[in-house]
């Protein structure tokens, strides 16, 4: 232990991720609760180098969301709108076509699309859609449709989650995003999502698509109305459901956008501060010592601050991303692309090491 930590109310912890040893879940709250962030960053720097050394991973990817039409309607969301809203769009094949084809030449590595759960959509639409896609783009992974989307196709389809996803395997999905997880608090979707799947069928549908042998990853969104004891039994449910099947890739924490959403101005929720993302990464690489990703988006975050949490657990910075409007309908002020030059310099500016993966964490370059 450096000497600095010696006197530190986390100094016990301090020499049991030295040591490498699991934290339980009254240490994660210690870890969620505290003001020392140098010692958070301490600890999260250990295990992000015992993992992953200097390498940072970063991807060229392209965001396509497809409607914003949604039966849920969650009052954290600020994106999802009535089929009758002027807002509302959907794109059509051919549009999803034109949009993966304007990036046919420029060697992307993942299509990531997520939307709405659209009730004059079939089942074949999505069907299509990825089979158009991976037609244009063959060598591209497809990561697609939150777990809450999976479900929503159990229902119009009669299928089993299981079958849903074998479906949408041969048409060409290859990995499920984290999307849907938010907190697993059964209190806190009461009050923020109350029509969303619970916490443990998000649970039982990434376990489903592991269990098909595919990747998916797991996030958490932080900073509305949850707890610390929440936000950490989060991250252990996500620890154990790792421990049994290995399928997460990473792990995504998204801070809360306030802006345009239901609880804006209620409940006395608010922005987070660089201070508390710092902190919410550090922890999240710090118990999550089965996972071998902790990504911050860079998109969410800022660049600079993105730049800044490299110190504090992360060792990846998602991508080039291109069009991404979940995010931005929520007050995400940030550009929706960045190069990936612009990528390579921000990483070797924090003294770590560029490493362009895959969504398998498969080195390009």
């Amino acid at each position: 232990m450096l000497p600095i930590f010696s006197e530190s109310e986390l100094a016990d912890i301090i020499l049991k991720v030295e040591e490498g040893e699991r934290l339980d879940f009254e240490a994660g709250v210690r870890l969620m609760t505290s003001n020392d962030i140098l010692a958070l960053g301490y600890m999260a720097n250990i295990v992000r180098e015992r993992k992953n050394g200097d390498k940072t991973y970063f991807i060229v990817n392209r965001h396509i969301n497809h409607t914003n039409v949604c039966v849920n309607l969650c009052k954290f969301c600020a994106y999802g709108v009535k089929k009758e809203d002027p807002r509302a769009f959907t794109l059509s094949l051919q549009e999803v076509e034109e949009a993966a084809r304007e990036v046919a030449g420029e060697r992307i590595s993942e299509i990531h699309i997520v939307g709405g759960l659209n009730s004059e959509l079939p089942f074949e639409y999505y069907l299509e859609m990825l089979q158009r896609v991976k037609q244009i783009l063959p060598e591209a992974r497809i990561q697609a449709f939150t777990a809450v989307e999976i479900d929503y196709f159990t229902h119009t389809t009669g299928l089993t989650a299981t079958e849903v996803l074998q479906e949408l395997m041969r048409a060409g999905l290859d990995s499920l995003p984290g999307g849907g997880a938010e907190v697993f608090s059964s209190r806190v979707r009461a009050k923020i999502c109350e029509n969303k799947i619970s916490g443990e069928r998000w649970l039982e549908i990434h376990e489903a698509a592991h269990n098909l042998g595919m990747k998916t990853n797991g996030t958490i969104l932080y900073a509305h109305i949850e707890t610390p004891e929440e936000r950490v039994d989060h991250l252990l449910r996500l620890r154990a459901l790792q421990a049994k099947t290995g399928g997460f890739l990473a792990f995504v924490p998204f801070p809360f956008y306030p802006k345009n959403t239901k609880l804006e101005g209620s409940m006395g929720v608010e922005s987070t501060t660089g201070f508390e993302d710092l902190r919410m990464l550090a922890v999240a690489r710090i118990l999550l010592d089965n996972f071998d990703h902790i990504k911050s988006f860079w998109m969410m975050l800022g660049p600079k601050l993105a730049q800044v949490s490299l110190a504090f657990g992360v060792d990846d910075l998602d991508g080039t991303v291109v069009e991404e409007k979940i995010i931005h309908a929520a007050g995400a002020e940030t550009e929706q692309v960045m190069t990936k030059d612009a990528l390579i310099k921000m990483i070797r500016k924090a003294g770590r090491e560029p490493v362009e993966r895959d969504t398998l964490y498969r080195v390009m370059q």
